[in-house]
């Protein structure tokens, strides 16, 4: 397949590009945004790459009035501002010596070669100021077919950085229309064992865009049979299936595509205890916010049963205890339990009225606080905490719709 062409002035970042190339004239684009500018898939980042070595770039940059952040010199990269966007610009390399994550390189003046490292066909591509594409790999073809392909030898290159793993399922779901070819499939089995090789964070990272993104099951079905499922994460070690059915059931219900509701669907399939959830998140490393908010959908809580909030009042009262987002996501997490169960009294539209009502409801804000009875007369000290707790309580029975006032007048009748 010829080698396609891009017409690069059509993009609003094209002057700012442009000042670059009037600098580094032999630059490229390379990387991701070639392939999603060829699949007319939106660009984030433009980055490029240059035969230049870096302190040249630097300096030819710097005379030129273009502000320059060394983000990375010693391997080969810096940033150019211009315009008030960042681009990054790397200096072509060659691998000298790779150790499953890191690679000690050398500059080289081959795009061929620079190429040559990169993981996958449809990355390997780059583009010249002229908009003509350099293929050297088949990358475009490829993209074309939707075939998630390994520049050279598959094994090769993940024994170069076994990060690239992650990486294969987390394209092969964005753009592989079909199915991995089976050596490629076999050489990631070989090299599961490097996974342990990798941090956590970075496994994480990988782990939760593949979650939130597309074909989600598929690719967790494609990570348990080549072995990569269990070796990142070992708490599904013989749940696999279960878990899966569940992420597959939350999925089919189309619950939003949230971390937290994903997650905690994946691991409530496992049927594994709450302390072994909480020791799996922690050894993954998730942030604070993610571990709180996955854990909140698992804890014991309310999970309220469609066919019992049938009124307003009812669902004011779950509004009061419990943050919406986190009962959504009990919801959507319930409705998949029962249909994961296949039970036969399971109605989907009866799950998406009580979602429905739970969404337009305004949250009650219980209106009485201590300064309140304080300021009625009521005597300080531990009595005040009390009878909140005894006023809230009356407060959410009767459907959260007392006012401040009957409830002061309640606070008194009890005191």
């Amino acid at each position: 397949m010829n080698a396609p062409f891009i017409s690069l002035r059509d993009l609003s970042v094209f002057p700012s590009l442009q000042q670059i190339w009037d600098v580094l004239p032999e630059a490229r684009v390379v990387g991701g945004a070639v392939r999603d500018l060829l699949s007319n898939r939106p660009v984030s980042d433009f980055d490029l790459g240059t035969p230049e070595p870096p302190q040249t770039v630097m300096e030819r940059l710097e005379a030129a009035g273009i502000r320059v952040i060394p983000t990375g010199l010693a391997h080969g990269t810096l940033t150019a501002l211009v315009n008030g966007r960042g681009f990054e610009i790397t200096t072509l390399r060659r691998d000298e010596e790779t150790d499953g994550r890191h690679a000690q390189v050398a500059w080289t003046q081959s795009w061929r070669e620079d190429a040559a490292r990169r993981d996958f066909t449809i990355n390997a591509m780059s583009c010249d100021s002229s908009g003509n594409v350099h293929d050297y790999f088949g990358g475009y073809a490829d993209l074309n077919a939707g075939r998630v392909r390994f520049v050279g030898d598959a094994e090769t290159r993940i024994r170069e950085d076994a990060l690239r793993i992650f990486r294969f399922f987390r394209f092969q779901a964005r753009f592989g229309s079909v199915a991995p070819d089976t050596e490629t499939l076999r050489a990631i089995s070989r090299c599961v064992d490097m996974i342990a090789r990798l941090s956590v964070e970075r496994i994480w990272s990988e782990l939760r865009r593949i979650l939130v993104g597309p074909r989600v099951v598929e690719m967790f079905r494609l990570m348990q049979n080549t072995g990569v499922l269990t070796a990142c994460l070992p708490e599904l070690s013989g749940h696999e299936d279960g878990a899966l059915r569940r992420l597959e059931a939350v999925i089919a219900i189309e619950a939003p595509a949230r971390l937290d509701i994903r997650m905690a669907a994946l691991l409530a399939g496992a049927g594994i205890s709450l302390p072994v959830i909480e020791a799996c998140l922690k050894r993954l490393r998730t942030s604070r916010q993610e571990a709180v908010a996955i854990i909140a959908l698992l804890r014991d809580g309310p999970v309220p049963d469609p066919l019992t909030v049938a009124t307003p009042k009812d669902g004011a009262r779950l509004l009061a205890g419990t943050e919406r987002d986190i009962l959504l996501g009990r919801i959507w997490l319930a409705e998949a339990q029962q249909k994961d169960d296949g039970a036969g009294d399971y109605d989907p539209e009866k799950w998406r009225r009580l979602r429905q009502m739970l969404s337009d409801l305004p949250v009650p804000v219980f209106p009485l606080a201590g300064r309140d009875l304080l300021a009625a007369g009521l005597p300080p000290g531990p009595r005040i905490g009390e009878i909140l707790t005894v006023v809230r309580s009356w407060w959410e029975e009767g459907g959260c719709t007392a006012d401040k006032e009957k409830c002061l007048i309640h606070a008194k009748d009890i005191s």
